[in-house]
């Protein structure tokens, strides 16, 4: 019994050894483990401009706060809030009723200018006739024709007065300078409104826009010297360089438009520059206020490489793409990236575009070992 005590551990161990020969003579028959499968592609070449991009925001070509050239109480309201107003379409009538009596005072008032006109007249003609026969003395005919030029300067004043009159009396009637959108009524009906001081809405034009942007000096001095290639100057838009505007969400379609103008000075404390853009809106969704990032072409076009930006790793202060040879070696590349542009990344420095490089299975590879590469290629325009 003690001599199968000590024989047991011996032999769990011969089994123990006999069952790694076994797993290793297993392991030597299945062979390597296959190579890890990833997507390669070839870079994008095609014709491209670098855009530079900035910040900035809508403001409405023209905008204008609603006042009353004459005094009085508001008598009626013609529009509904934030409605779309026409050129010319009435918003606002003040009470007419003192402005129509003022014209029927006026024109009773040209009424007796006009009366005394024609007797002043026919005064000056009996004068005339009576002087030529010696019947009355010459001062009395310059007396007449005094009394006649009066009477001449009082129509044209009375005629003044009537058109004044007249005037007052349209500028009751409160319309649209331009076409747009309309604020809310600011005030209610029967408040007293002050002559060009009582502010009783604001209008805002929608088509087209305007979006202004600030740019500093260096971005200043380039695209005013691609504006005089072209034979044009910056504050007249750089010639109608074309530009695009992207909204705050990612669902709004980019919107097209073009610059022009800029200041005619930097400012002294920021040392950028304004400049603006114009755009059509035809379906009136861009609003005065909204902000925007606008794209500005800021090369000339050359053919560029592009990739995805999930090809590019980081190693250290260094970004790498992994390239596959025609054995399926990995190896790794050096790259300088630039600008997005068309969903992809700008290459400047690295590669020439005829390399596969790893767009799909990063965390699989690595510098010397053999994949198996599945080819694919990439679309003109990528959606962002």
């Amino acid at each position: 019994m003690t001599m199968l005590r000590f024989l047991f551990p011996f032999a769990a161990l011969a089994v123990l050894a006999a069952c790694d020969d076994v797993d290793q003579a297993a392991q030597a028959n299945a062979g390597p483990p296959p190579p890890p499968a990833v997507t390669t592609a070839k870079p994008l070449v095609k014709q491209i401009v670098e855009d530079d991009e900035f910040v900035g925001r809508f403001e409405a070509v023209d905008e204008v706060q609603v006042s009353a050239r004459v005094g009085g109480y508001l008598d009626q309201i013609h529009f509904e809030d934030g409605a779309l107003v026409e050129e010319g379409q009435l918003l606002f009538t003040i009470d007419q009723r003192p402005f129509q009596a003022t014209l029927r005072q006026s024109d009773a008032a040209l009424q007796v200018a006009q009366a005394r006109l024609e007797f002043a007249r026919k005064e000056l003609e009996r004068a005339e006739e009576l002087v030529g026969r010696g019947n009355i003395s010459r001062s009395v005919v310059d007396e007449r024709r005094q009394e006649f030029i009066s009477s001449q300067a009082e129509v044209a004043g009375a005629r003044a007065a009537r058109e004044s009159a007249a005037l007052d009396l349209e500028y009751t009637e409160i319309r649209a300078p331009f076409a747009g959108r309309i604020g809310r009524d600011l005030l209610s009906v029967g408040n007293l409104i002050r002559a060009n001081e009582t502010v009783l809405t604001s209008i805002v034009s929608l088509d087209p826009i305007y979006f202004y942007f600030d740019i500093n000096e260096r971005y200043y001095l380039a695209y005013a010297r691609d504006a005089r290639s072209r034979g044009a100057s910056m504050q007249e838009g750089g010639g109608g360089l074309p530009v695009t505007v992207t909204l705050g969400d990612s669902i709004s379609a980019t919107r097209s438009g073009q610059l022009d103008f800029s200041e005619n000075r930097l400012d002294r404390e920021s040392g950028t520059m304004r400049v603006r853009a114009i755009l059509p809106n035809q379906d009136l969704v861009l609003q005065p206020g909204l902000f925007g990032r606008v794209n500005v072409p800021g090369s000339l076009p050359y053919t560029g490489i592009l990739i995805p930006d999930e090809a590019i790793t980081a190693d250290q202060n260094k970004r790498i793409v992994y390239v596959v040879d025609d054995k399926g070696t990995v190896a790794i590349r050096e790259v300088r990236p630039g600008p997005k542009i068309d969903g992809y990344r700008v290459v400047r420095d690295g590669l020439n575009g005829e390399e596969r490089i790893v767009i799909e299975g990063l965390m699989r590879v690595r510098p010397g070992i053999v994949v198996a590469p599945e080819e694919s290629e990439l679309a003109q325009v990528r959606e962002q």
